[in-house]
C-alpha cells in the first residue's frame, strides 16, 4: 500500500531522516504482510458437496470457507462418477491436474484450446491428466458394475473469476451457455427456426452430471494419444524408496511434457505405518497443496519467525494448503497415508550445502556437534521409517 512521508524540509539532516523513515516503513509494511499471512487458519479442510444425483457427485473447497485458497490462488475439487455417470461438456477458467483415485473404466473426452479435434482417453486408478484452461472436456464412467470413478482436481487460480475456486462453463443442460441465449440468437447462429432453436437450447434439462441409458456406446479411446496425454504415476518407478518409510514420486514436464500445457507439477507420497515425511519447503517459492487420498496422520507447519502455525491431525479426503516458503512435516498413523502433491532434512538438505563454519555459527554449536549433525543428516532421507 502506498505510504506518504513527511516533508524532508521540516527536519535537519533531511536525506538521512528520509532514508531512515523509508526503511522503517518498509520494514513495518513487510512485518504487517507477514503477520497477516500467519493469521490464516491453515487447518486441513474437507470438501463441501456441490452436487449429488444418481449419476454421481461433485465436491469443492470454497474460498469463503477456506480463505487460504484465495490467498495462494489454488483451487481443488473432487468428481465422483457412478456407473454410466456422465459429466456434461464444460470448460473452466483455470488450469488443473486430474488425479484418478479410484476406478478402471473412466473415459475423458477433451478438445484442447486452438484445436478442432476431440481426443478421447481412457482413465484408470493412478492416472494423472493435465487440463489446460479453456480446454473443453467431458468425463464418463464406462462401467456397468458398482465401482465409482473418483477424480480429484488440483490447480492454480491466478486468472480465475473467483481466486481460490474453479468456475465451470457448461455447454448444455440446466446451467448451460446454450440455454442462456434467446431463441432468436440461436436460430440465426445455427440457421434454424424458433422451434428447432428452443429444442436445441432446452432439451437437455440435466445439471452437471447425468446418467446415460444402458447400451449407449461412447467414443473409443485413442490409446496412442493417451500415452502422451495421460501418465500413470502409480505405475512409475519411485524417485525415493525407503524400506519401512515409503515411496516418493515426482512428476514434472521433463518426464511428462504434456504437463507444460497446464503449467503444473505433482508429487505422490506414500507413507508406511508410523513413517515420517521430513520437514520440507519449496525453494522456488511455490505453494504446496496436499490432498490425502488414504489414511490418517499428524501434520506440523512452521512459518515466519520459527512459529509453529499448525499442529493437527489430517485424514483421507482433506486438503491442506501450505503458504510459500513455510516448512511442513507429516507423520502417518498406524494405517499409513497416501497423498498427492525441496527437501529440508535429508541427504539433499540445505544444511549439507552450507560450509561447516556457517552451520556452526548459525546453530551456535561446537565443531564436534556440527560434524555429528552433518553425519546424521547423511544417514536420513526425506522419508523416515518409524524408530521402533
Amino acid at each position: 500500500m502506498p505510504r506518504g512521508f513527511q516533508d524532508k524540509s521540516h527536519c535537519p539532516f533531511s536525506r538521512a531522516s528520509f532514508l531512515y523513515k523509508r526503511r522503517d516503513l518498509l520494514v513495518q509494511e513487510s512485518y504487517t504482510t507477514q503477520q497477516a499471512s500467519m493469521d490464516f487458519d491453515l487447518s486441513p479442510r474437507s470438501a463441501q458437496q456441490l452436487f449429488d444425483g444418481e449419476a454421481g457427485s461433485y465436491h469443492t473447497w470454497s474460498s469463503s470457507e477456506f480463505p487460504l485458497l484465495a490467498e495462494e490462488k489454488v483451487g481443488a475439487g473432487r468428481l465422483v462418477l457412478q456407473p454410466r455417470g456422465f459429466a456434461l461438456p464444460h470448460y473452466a477458467d483455470s488450469s488443473k491436474l486430474g488425479y484418478v483415485l479410484q476406478g478402471g473404466d473412466g473415459i475423458v473426452g477433451m478438445v484442447l484450446p486452438n484445436s478442432s479435434e476431440e481426443v478421447v482417453l481412457r482413465l484408470k486408478k493412478g492416472d494423472v491428466i493435465p487440463v489446460p484452461p479453456g480446454a473443453l472436456s467431458w468425463w464418463y464412467n464406462n462401467g456397468d458394475h458398482s465401482e465409482e470413478v473418483v477424480v480429484v482436481f488440483l490447480g492454480e487460480t491466478s486468472k480465475a473469476h473467483i481466486p481460490g475456486e474453479f468456475t465451470y462453463f457448461f455447454l448444455s443442460g440446466g446451467q448451460g451457455t446454450m440455454g442462456g441465449f434467446s431463441t432468436e440468437f440461436i436460430s440465426r447462429a445455427y440457421k434454424m427456426n424458433e422451434k428447432e432453436a428452443s429444442k436445441l437450447a432446452k432439451s437437455q434439462t440435466g445439471i452437471l452430471l447425468i446418467k446415460l441409458e444402458p447400451g449407449i456406446r461412447m467414443p473409443h479411446p485413442n490409446m496412442e494419444i493417451g500415452e502422451k496425454m495421460v501418465y500413470n504415476i502409480d505405475a512409475a518407478l519411485p524417485d525415493v524408496d525407503v524400506r519401512g518409510g515409503g515411496v516418493f514420486k515426482a512428476l514434472t514436464a521433463t518426464g511428462f511434457p504434456f504437463l507444460e500445457e497446464a503449467g503444473l507439477s505433482v508429487n505422490r507420497v506414500k507413507l508406511e505405518a508410523n513413517a515420517m515425511y521430513s520437514p520440507s519447503y519449496t525453494a522456488d517459492g511455490t505453494f504446496q497443496v496436499f490432498y490425502v487420498a488414504r489414511g490418517t496422520g499428524r501434520v506440523q507447519v512452521v512459518g515466519i519467525g520459527g512459529k509453529r502455525v499448525l499442529d493437527t491431525k489430517i485424514q483421507a479426503g482433506q486438503l491442506l494448503v501450505v503458504p510459500r516458503f513455510f516448512v511442513v512435516a507429516q507423520i502417518a498413523d498406524s494405517e499409513g497415508m497416501d497423498r498427492a502433491v525441496e527437501e529440508f532434512a535429508s541427504k539433499k538438505s540445505v544444511w549439507n550445502a552450507l560450509s561447516p563454519i556457517v552451520s556452526r555459527v548459525a546453530l551456535s554449536v561446537t565443531p564436534e556437534f556440527e560434524e555429528f549433525f552433518k553425519s546424521n543428516m547423511k544417514k536420513t532421507a526425506i522419508l523416515i521409517p518409524p524408530t521402533n
